[in-house]
């Protein structure tokens, strides 16, 4: 590919999909340095805030459920 098809994916903003795999890298700790500097120049902090807020609260309610589950499991 030449330069100039691959300029424009570079200046476009990160997409959802994007969003989602920057925040679980963040969230357990494996961001690319790339990946990071492209967030912090071309991302929307209301966008990765949001979807932080939805991701953090879906990990705890999985945590709570698992958590009951073998607690049930083991008192049977």
């Amino acid at each position: 590919m030449s330069d100039q098809q691959q300029a424009p994916e570079q200046d476009s903003k990160p997409g959802l999909l994007q969003t989602i795999q920057s925040i679980l890298a963040a969230l357990f700790g494996v961001q690319s340095a790339k990946n990071r500097e492209r967030d912090f120049t071309k991302g929307d902090a209301g966008n990765y805030i949001g979807v932080y807020v939805v991701l953090v609260i879906a990990l705890v309610i999985g945590m709570v459920i698992t958590v009951n589950l073998v607690l049930d499991a083991a008192a049977k």
